[in-house]
């Protein structure tokens, strides 16, 4: 059987670089029962000559279209075939529309982690009843219900999607209103950017923020363009906001019920603690997904038990998988967070 070994890429966050290759491990047996033509074996992990890999066989090489599904693992940096105790290198080509400062340029307390949201998005896209499209065959629409600073909007515009985001705080939104266009200005990348009220019904819930580019100015002017949305409102809006246009796949770091530094964006208070917020929101979310898309939910197990929000999700219609590789994605973020993630895909129609 051929075998093959992955370098993880160092993250900046020790604490999950120290942990990213379990969920590696992971990741990579749901591309293995999802998009993979060649087949996967059990992956593991392997220290080589003093450096950690992860590891994996197939029943037949990786064709080039595993190659390229492969190549948007969250952390991987290189791919190897072994042959005895010879490494080559194989050629990958990752889904990356724009240059990786887009995703690491923002720093802030409190940030998630953009190769753990890329991991989140993928695992969603896969659970979808259209799992390739994860190679861009079709634009998806991505909705981040509770989008803080806009990673997940940012991974969306890498891989080519359109994005959709809903943040009730004034300061994430202001803040990445100026972080999107100062970035589009500087790669000097076509685009419009139209900020103002956001109004439904006569009643004013926020501001919104509405952006139109495209990767090349020839895209741009054969009309193939990509759309950004930030809705600067409460997310229990989302279903009356997007009731014309249902998102292929919902991704969103849930409230961890704890303060980041100076950075409340995240922290709940009193009146809606994460579990309440879940509660109240999934089903609003539900209504805005399509038929045969799915969910995906990363959350604080110390404020919210995984059977918990498992019934949430369930009792809305949702069908959550269990077992694995869906079992071994609970990791520590620090003595506060105990991270972990849901994945449940709606029934198609």
């Amino acid at each position: 059987m051929p075998q093959y070994a992955i370098l993880i890429l160092p993250s900046a966050n020790r604490v999950y670089t120290d942990t990213s290759s379990r969920l590696l491990c992971a990741e990579l047996a749901a591309f293995g029962a999802t998009v993979l033509g060649s087949g996967t074996g059990e992956p593991g992990t392997r220290t080589i000559a003093g450096v950690d890999y992860v590891t994996f066989a197939t029943e037949a090489p990786l064709s080039g279209t595993d190659l390229a599904y492969l190549a948007n693992l969250s952390s991987l940096y290189v791919l190897f075939e072994l042959t005895g105790e010879l490494f080559r290198p194989l050629p990958l080509q990752p889904l990356a529309e724009f240059d990786s400062d887009l995703l690491t340029i923002q720093k802030y307390s409190g940030k998630t982690n953009e190769l753990f949201t890329k991991l989140l998005l993928n695992l969603t896209v896969l659970a979808t009843d259209t799992p390739a499209a994860l190679l861009g065959r079709r634009p998806l629409h991505v909705l981040d219900p509770l989008c803080g600073r806009g990673t997940t909007l940012n991974q969306a515009m890498m891989y080519g999607f359109d994005a959709t985001g809903v943040e009730t705080d004034g300061k994430d939104f202001d803040a990445y209103q100026q972080f999107i266009k100062t970035w589009l200005r500087t790669k000097r990348l076509k685009h419009t950017a139209d900020a103002g009220p956001l109004r439904h019904n006569k009643r004013r819930l926020g501001r919104r923020l509405d952006v139109e580019y495209a990767a090349t100015k020839d895209r741009y002017k054969a009309g193939e363009t990509r759309s950004l949305t930030y809705l600067n409102c409460d997310t229990l809006a989302a279903g009356e906001l997007l009731r014309g246009r249902p998102a292929d796949v919902i991704v969103t770091d849930a409230p961890y019920g704890v303060q980041h530094g100076s950075h409340h964006a995240r922290e709940p208070g009193p009146a809606r603690s994460p579990r309440d917020l879940l509660a109240a929101a999934v089903p609003v979310w539900n209504r805005v997904l399509r038929p045969g898309g799915a969910v995906g939910i990363s959350w604080n197990t110390h404020v919210v038990t995984r059977d918990e929000l498992a019934g949430i999700l369930e009792r809305t219609g949702l069908v959550v998988p269990e077992g694995d590789p869906f079992d071994r994605l609970e990791h520590r973020v620090d003595q506060a967070i105990v991270r972990d993630v849901l994945v449940a895909a709606k029934p198609g129609s």
